[in-house]
């Protein structure tokens, strides 16, 4: 239309709508909004549409501008006048004031507030698993001249690839991920060596297949992360073949840099947290300890039950191999011993029973893996997650936080140098000098300020996320129930097969309640 709104010309009221209206995520107003905002009006529907006809919209969106043109024109229509371009032109200097309330009460409009969008976690566990799936397996080891080294194949369901990795390549990715996301729970790697001059009854071989159990939680706890997921550095390390994935990932996070500097609402954070943010972190941190130290106690338990199993399976075999031992004897009684002829029988029975509690030691031993793979790993899966967050918080304390109050603190003692400066004679560039560090001080603090509500951001984020993985419990649960009634239907199996066949060891009633 002929005389554009210009935007310096447009009331204060214009703006402070605009402000309360336009998505928080955005310069622009949804078309939805901008449709209540008309309903507000009471005008009647014919108007309203005429009103919508002459305003533009792209995508579902307004512009500032189209907005303000509508606003004036629904205060011209208010007056009982046309609402039309050709009537705006004549009060372009001074457009008139709609009547649509205070407008710290049209926020209330805005369809789908972006401050619940942004903070609100979305997804379900059931979404966060079958983002994907990786297998770390352990590769036969190659051997140079002077080393070895553990190599491991990464598989990746989503990216349907397969790639080599060392443990310092899992190394490199850890430290740019943490250098990426640092506002976020980053998984702690498992360490590289066994520590020297510690005890352990751990030999390498079990140390090595406790590492890649390890790596393999981290890579899926960070595969299947809401906002690691989607991100250039999770997918170079997942599909990348080339000889050096280790400098390609610090390309890649050179080029991006970190998350405070690529997302779209990070300088915004305030906007979105309520109110209570410190009071409701407090609480859930609390909440989640207290979690971290229960799964604790089941994980250990559960460690133990597991490790029954494979002594069971030990102690089952050992005992077959006794009783053939005893079978295999072929030492003869004296004359004196009565049951002479019946030892003769019995003893050529023994003989055969290893295989039968070899079988028993092998479900056994079976019981032992089922419980490690499908109880205590998930177990330890989630504890992985739950220390990450424990490490976030410590990060966020000691880290953005503390450096905030360092920074402020330093600002207090140039603010008193420049007063007892411009109180006593200087020389002028040495105040010019101080008031220069202090600006930059400001705007170092206004970084920081902005850094802090922004990890407070993702941190409300990440404490959805231990919220989400929750229900992991009824997942771990079903698979230490499942276990048992496998683990005791087998075992049972071979006993009730085992019971008949030696008969002619306990007699007539199959040694039941047989008195001793």
């Amino acid at each position: 239309m002929a005389g554009e709104i210009n935007e310096g010309s447009v009331p204060a009221y214009y703006r402070e709508v605009y402000v309360a209206v336009r998505c928080r995520t955005d310069e622009r107003v949804q078309v939805e909004v901008f449709q209540r905002l008309l309903q507000r009006t009471d005008l009647p529907k014919a108007v309203l549409g005429q009103i919508a006809e002459h305003v533009d919209s792209t995508d579902g969106f307004l512009s500032k501008l189209s907005l303000y043109k509508a606003l004036a024109l629904i205060a011209l229509a208010q007056q009982g006048r046309q609402p039309s371009p050709k009537l705006l032109e004549n009060c372009i200097q001074e457009l008139p004031k709609p009547q649509l309330g205070e407008p710290k009460d049209l926020s209330a409009l805005r369809m789908q507030p972006a401050q619940e969008d942004a903070l609100m976690m979305s997804k379900t566990l059931d979404k966060l698993l079958v983002i994907d799936t990786v297998q770390v397996e352990l590769i036969p080891e190659k051997k140079g001249l002077f080393l070895k080294h553990v190599e491991y194949q990464v598989t990746s369901q989503r990216y349907k690839i397969s790639v080599y990795r060392r443990y310092s390549d899992f190394d490199v990715f850890h430290e740019v991920l943490l250098q990426r996301f640092a506002y976020r729970v980053v998984p702690a790697l498992p360490p590289k060596r066994m520590l020297k001059g510690v005890l352990t009854s751990v030999s390498e071989r079990e140390f090595i297949e406790g590492r890649r159990r390890a790596l393999g939680r981290f890579i899926n706890l960070v595969a299947r992360h809401p906002i690691f997921s989607e991100d250039e550095l999770v997918k170079t390390f997942l599909t990348f073949s080339g000889s050096d994935v280790q400098s390609k990932l610090r390309d890649a996070y050179k080029k991006t840099g970190d998350e405070f500097m690529t997302n779209r609402i990070a300088t915004q954070a305030k906007e979105y947290l309520p109110a209570d943010i410190q009071s409701q972190f407090s609480t859930s941190r609390e909440l989640i300890r207290n979690i971290h130290n229960s799964f604790h106690k089941l994980r250990d338990r559960a460690e133990k039950m597991a490790e029954r199993s494979k002594e069971n399976a030990t102690d089952l075999l050992m005992f077959g191999r006794e009783l053939s031992a005893l079978g295999s004897d072929a030492s003869s009684l004296p004359a004196l011993a009565s049951s002479q002829s019946t030892w003769g029988t019995l003893r050529q029975s023994l003989k055969s029973l290893s295989v039968e509690f070899a079988v028993l030691s092998d479900k056994a031993a079976q019981q032992g893996r089922r419980e490690e793979d499908d109880v205590v790993e998930k177990l330890n899966l989630f504890l992985d997650l739950l220390q990450s967050y424990r490490d976030l918080c410590e990060r966020h304390e000691k880290g953005v936080l503390h450096e905030h109050q360092r920074a402020l603190h330093k600002y207090s003692l140039m603010k008193r140098q420049m007063m007892s400066a411009t109180v006593q004679p200087k020389e002028q560039t040495s105040v010019e000098q101080l008031e220069s560090r202090i600006v930059q001080q400001e705007n170092a603090i206004q970084t920081m300020e902005l850094r802090n509500y922004f990890s407070l951001f993702c941190l409300h984020q990440e404490t959805q996320l231990i919220f989400t993985y929750l229900p992991i419990t009824s997942h771990i649960l079903g698979a230490f129930v499942n276990s048992q009634v496998q683990g005791h239907r087998e075992m049972g199996e071979v006993w009730n097969e085992l019971q008949p066949k030696l008969g002619c060891l306990f007699g007539g009633n199959n040694g039941l309640k047989t008195p001793i």
